[in-house]
């Protein structure tokens, strides 16, 4: 206490409160110039270790400009935190300005924060990113002392995160005496992670300070009395069990993994909301100011539960909640404990949580991951490699700020963790495609954003290519939206008007804004067509450029709506315990009754997949032959695989005709006798599962799937080769689709080995089929593949089974529907 000044230490004293040890940590390695990485539980006060320095040293001496940049992954965290940052600087009398800088701040108030900066500036990557454009940085950073990453392992795994990297190396150029203090609660890899904070500052020295101890949390999994469904994503059955859980607590927050479970969720519990429980709905979709209510209601006690997703992951401070319900499994032990720390957000007082698994399978995976927090295991995700199209939007937004040298420029850029690799020819061609487009767009004007001056320096071609810098950047690319706007005055609409005639209509006057969401959803709809937002059942009226009218509606069969987003894989280290679990029958007493008998019936009849081997089943079903296997690597993986097993059972002359794949499973079916044509050797279940599949016979699937066009469309914005917006207008999605299916063509027939082609391949292959982890599957089961021929269907193959050829039911008929599918299965493989 004797390092801080009299107005903090006595604000300190004046609570009974004294210096934690990592927060005096973190003030004594600011003091001896280190950099620091803060690994410490939610709750511990890591927020004001990571202010703490700049408190002491604004009250120690008047600083003239901005002294500590905070940057958040998320614009509520960031507000929130200014919020909980104002108070503490009040009752000290300390005389410090903070503001906040986000896509919401008005416009004339971003511009006078770079002419007259508060102490304190509250940010995002993309705000960093737009600041650095601009002409006068090195005017505006040059008093830089501080930088403050908040929830570092959020950023680190995306392209925000390599954006990020990018701004803090040149910041180390502008602001060559600051140092970064990064906070974060659940890190896999922290050595990784502190070198990726220490490396633009090289040779400062970075420490790492771990905060253990706090509270065990209490976990537990719902003992429903209800029958747990074998497949699907909803936990309707255990609806009334949630809304007597809410009734039991003072403050629940229910997450759930997708903005489609929200909806359906909130819909359920406020259908049997016979007290009229204070209960809201909080997702990204939703109108910002509707957000901002909640979250506001929420601080101030007056909310009972919140269903929730992602958006409220991270480290908004919420009260006085004190319970958490993960609403189907995680996904990863490390996003569990993230959310856990949402309940009782103090440290000597245990966070407690509950998971609600949505089906059988869910009920493995959420026991592995429950035994994973108990043992405080982390699973985040590691830094990623740096992407070529952000390192283009960077190149030209360096351009935006002045001429550059590119030797200097690539020197700068080395110096960022995810490019610490990146060559003298890779930056080169980069530079090259920011200049002309490359080889097979040069000869259009549009591309040339770069000229060569005469001293051999880069420069922007015009100050208009600045102007669309600036309306374009950022790596956070949604599927086209449109806004859902209320009919003023309410209305009706008749089903009977056609597409046709919903194009005739006057558009009618708008009145309040709902939020957002995917064009393409309402690309399916006709008038009267109902489906769920916001908590309200809503019929469809018409759509005007940018916008779709909507009108209330009393339908009880509404749609939901399958957003783009959201979802989440089932990560590496949670997998590896489902196996486990499966294969250690000695501790499936501890599993609900409902699925432990699930699990000896399987033993009885086939046999359970092992930690490393894989089961591969095959059986008759009515017409057609099946063939069935467990890798547990989540859906993207299985997908890919899926898609490459069936090209090579064609070849084989099995006729395949579909596949279908979960999180744990993967399905195929067919019209050969695949039971026989294994069993007579004539397909090779190791050579139909090698590892030479992600070769020819993966480029192969990609260039006749729309995958790559789709990625490439995404690259392509974020490269700046093709803009989403100009100065008071915006590009429809079929516009920009339409733009960059010519420009993909274009290369890939012309220059394959484009820059953007590359990037395209990689972020294919990193994201959306997740190759990497398909191909470690198939090594760890190379000559470890179970066959088990089979006369009907196994226990263990009904859930996937049950996912093919799912009709698009909503509401209780697909609940009913589902139950009465799986019955019929589960007898099926029953039967002696």
């Amino acid at each position: 206490m004797s390092q801080l000044p009299p107005q903090i230490n006595n604000w300190f004293t004046d609570r009974n409160w004294k210096l934690r040890e990592h927060q005096s940590d973190v003030l004594k390695a600011y003091n001896t110039g280190h950099s620091t990485l803060l690994v410490a539980p939610t709750g511990s006060g890591k927020t004001l270790a990571g202010f703490l320095p700049t408190l002491v040293e604004l009250a120690n001496a008047p600083h003239k400009g901005l002294h500590t940049l905070y940057i958040s992954p998320l614009k509520a965290l960031a507000v929130d935190v200014a919020r909980n940052l104002l108070d503490p600087i009040s009752e000290m009398a300390l005389d410090i300005k903070v503001e906040t800088r986000t896509g919401d701040t008005p416009a004339s108030k971003r511009q006078r924060q770079r002419y007259d900066p508060p102490q304190i500036l509250l940010t995002t990557p993309e705000q960093l990113a737009l600041l650095i454009s601009h002409p006068d940085a090195a005017r505006l950073f040059g008093s830089l002392r501080r930088i403050v990453l908040d929830e570092l392992h959020a950023l680190v795994s995306s392209k925000r995160g390599e954006l990020l990297s990018l701004g803090l190396a040149r910041l180390a150029i502008l602001a060559p005496d600051m140092n970064i203090c990064a906070l974060s609660a659940t890190i896999g890899q922290p050595d990784l992670l502190l070198e990726w904070i220490a490396r633009p500052l090289y040779p400062k020295p970075a420490k790492l300070i771990s905060m253990q101890g706090g509270s065990a949390a209490v976990l537990s999994i719902l003992a429903s009395k209800n029958r747990v469904p074998w497949a699907g994503h909803s936990a309707s059955y255990a609806s009334q069990d949630l809304y007597q859980i809410i009734k039991d607590h003072r403050t629940s927050l229910l997450f759930v993994n997708t903005r489609s479970q929200a909806e359906n969720l909130f819909k359920e519990l406020w259908d049997i909301n016979e007290e009229n429980l204070a209960i809201a709905l909080h997702h990204g979709s939703l109108d910002v100011a509707q957000r901002r209510r909640i979250e506001s209601a929420m601080v101030q006690g007056k909310l009972k539960a919140i269903v929730c997703t992602s958006t409220l992951d991270l480290g908004i401070d919420w009260g006085d909640v004190d319970l958490v319900m993960q609403i189907g499994a995680p996904k990863g032990s490390s996003r569990m404990l993230q959310r856990i720390g949402r309940s009782n957000h103090r440290l000597d007082t245990p966070s407690k949580a509950i998971l609600v698994p949505s089906n059988r399978f869910e009920v493995l995976e959420c026991e592995a991951a429950l035994r994973a927090v108990e043992e405080g295991v982390q699973d985040s995700e590691p830094p990623m490699d740096g992407s070529m199209d952000v390192l283009a939007q960077h190149v030209l937004g360096m351009a935006c700020a002045g001429e550059f040298d590119a030797v200097e420029l690539h020197n700068e850029i080395i110096k960022a963790w995810p490019y610490k690799d990146l060559s003298w020819q890779q930056f080169e061609r980069v530079v090259d495609f920011v200049s002309s487009g490359g080889y097979a767009l040069r000869a259009y004007e549009r591309y040339a954003k770069l000229r060569l001056t005469a001293e051999k320096k880069w420069r922007i071609a015009n100050q208009k290519i600045a102007q669309q810098y600036r309306l374009n950047s950022g790596t956070i690319i949604e599927e086209p939206m449109v806004q859902v706007r209320l009919v003023k005055g309410g209305g009706e609409v008749s089903s009977a008007v056609g597409k046709t005639g919903a194009k005739t209509q006057k558009i009618p006057r708008g009145g309040r804004a709902l939020g957002k969401m995917e064009e393409y959803f309402f690309n399916q709809l006709l008038p009267g067509d109902t489906f769920l937002f916001g908590g309200e059942i809503l019929a469809f009226h018409s759509m005007g450029e940018s916008e779709a009218y909507v009108v209330r509606s009393f339908s009880q069969n509404p749609k939901v709506p399958a957003y783009m987003g959201g979802k989440f894989p089932l990560s590496t280290y949670l997998a590896q315990r489902v196996r486990a679990l499966l294969a250690d029958h000695k501790n499936w007493h501890k599993l609900p009754d409902q699925v432990s008998k699930w699990l000896e019936l399987q033993r009885e009849f086939s046999q359970l997949p092992g930690r490393d081997n894989l089961l591969v089943e095959t059986f008759p079903r009515a017409d057609k032959s099946y063939l069935v296997c467990y890798p547990f690597e989540g859906r993207l993986a299985h997908q890919s695989l899926g898609m490459l097993l069936t090209r090579r059972l064609e070849r084989m002359g099995a006729r395949p005709l579909g596949f279908v794949a979960s999180e744990y499973a993967l399905a195929i079916w067919g019209l050969g006798d695949l039971s026989e044509m294994i069993n007579s050797k004539r397909i090779s279940l190791d050579e139909l599962f090698s590892s030479e599949m992600l070769g020819d016979d993966l480029e192969e699937w990609l260039a006749e799937s729309s995958l790559m066009r789709r990625t490439f469309r995404n690259c392509a914005m974020i490269s700046g080769l093709i803009e989403r917006r100009h100065p008071g207008k915006e590009k429809t999605g079929r516009q920009i689709t339409m733009s960059s299916d010519l420009i993909y063509d274009v290369l890939y027939t012309h220059e394959p080995d484009h820059i953007l082609i590359e990037a395209t391949r990689r972020e294919v292959a990193r994201g959306l089929l997740d190759i990497k982890r398909l191909g470690q599957c198939l090594k760890r089961v190379k000559n470890r593949i179970v066959h088990k021929s089979l006369s009907r269907i196994s226990p263990l193959a009904v859930p996937v089974m049950l996912e093919i050829g799912k009709e698009p039911i909503f509401g209780e008929g697909r609940e009913s529907a589902m139950a009465e599918a799986a019955d019929e299965l589960i007898r099926e493989a029953s039967a002696s």
